[in-house]
């Protein structure tokens, strides 16, 4: 599953590394705080594996409105 976090596609669909692991490392927080996990089927899943699903699926995004990080331009 890290090996999905080095896709070019997972990383174009975010904008950038960065943004990928900005995104990543708020949406594990927010796992475990006791969020619920927004994808179907998550036995045997770990957090990780939960949110890059979660990217994979567009269950979760940036929101640019409320973050200090640059929309990408286009």
């Amino acid at each position: 599953m890290i090996e999905e976090l080095k896709s070019i596609e997972l990383v174009d669909k975010v904008g950038g590394r960065f943004k990928l692991t900005a995104l990543t490392q708020k949406r594990l927080t927010e796992l475990m705080q006791g969020s619920r996990p927004l994808i179907e089927n998550t036995q045997g899943k770990t957090q990780l594996e939960i949110v890059i699903e979660e990217i994979k699926q567009d269950k979760i995004a940036i929101d640019y409105d409320e973050s200090d990080i640059n929309k990408p331009a286009g």
